[in-house]
C-alpha cells in the first residue's frame, strides 16, 4: 500500500473538528509514507488534508477536472496535479492511482465517490480497502443505513464486512495495512437461503 485516495469536502463543515480531522489524517499519511490521492483543490477539507501532507514532507497528488480548476481553486503546491476532462475521469484516475479509499465528512459528491468505489469492491472489480473515518459521529446515520441494508437483505454479510469504520486515522490506517479482501460471490438476481 503506497497511495490512498481521500474523498472529502470542498467546504470546512460547521465546526473546526472536521478540518482538524483532515489535518490529522494528512499528517498521519505523510508520517506513514503513504501518498495522498485526492480531488486537487486547495479549499475545504480537501485543502486541509493536502496542506497537512505537504507540511509533513509527504506527497500529494491531485486530480481535478478542467472545469473545476478555477471554481475549486487548484492547489498550487502539489507533488502532481492531473487535469482531466470530467468528474467521471476524475474518479477513474483516482481509483487507478490509489491502493485504498478513505471517506472524511463531506457532502453528496463525497458520498457518490465513496459509494462507487465500495460498489466496485462488492463486484470484485478491485480488492482495495474502503474506509469511513467517522469524525464526531458524522457518519453514524450512514453506518446505521448500511446495517439496515444488511438486515433487509440488500447487503450480504461478506460485503458488509468490507466496510472499515474507525474514528481515529491511525486505527483506520492500521486496518488498511492488514486488510485482505474476502473472496465472495455477487448475489445479483438470486434468492439467498
Amino acid at each position: 500500500m503506497k497511495k490512498l485516495a481521500v474523498f472529502c469536502g470542498s467546504k470546512d463543515g460547521a465546526t473546526p473538528i472536521f478540518r482538524e480531522a483532515a489535518t490529522t489524517l494528512g499528517t498521519a499519511l505523510a508520517q506513514q509514507k503513504l501518498d495522498l490521492v485526492y480531488g486537487g483543490s486547495r479549499v475545504g477539507t480537501m485543502g486541509a488534508v493536502a496542506d497537512a501532507v505537504l507540511a509533513a514532507k509527504g506527497q500529494a497528488i491531485g486530480v481535478l477536472p478542467h472545469f473545476l480548476q478555477e471554481k475549486e481553486l487548484a492547489h498550487p503546491d502539489l507533488t502532481e496535479l492531473h487535469l482531466v476532462e470530467s468528474m467521471h475521469d476524475r474518479k477513474a484516475k483516482m481509483a487507478e492511482l490509489a491502493d485504498g479509499f478513505i471517506i472524511l465528512p463531506g457532502g453528496p459528491g463525497t458520498m457518490e465517490e465513496f459509494f462507487e468505489v465500495f460498489t466496485w469492491a462488492q463486484l470484485g472489480l478491485h480488492e482495495k480497502p474502503c474506509g469511513i473515518l467517522n469524525i464526531d459521529g458524522y457518519y453514524d446515520p450512514l453506518i446505521t443505513l448500511f446495517q439496515q441494508m444488511e438486515t433487509q437483505g440488500f447487503l450480504i454479510p461478506e460485503h458488509a464486512a468490507m466496510l472499515l469504520v474507525e474514528s481515529e486515522p491511525e486505527r483506520l490506517l492500521e486496518r488498511f495495512r492488514t486488510y485482505t479482501a474476502p473472496h465472495v460471490k455477487t448475489y445479483m438476481n438470486t434468492k439467498q437461503t
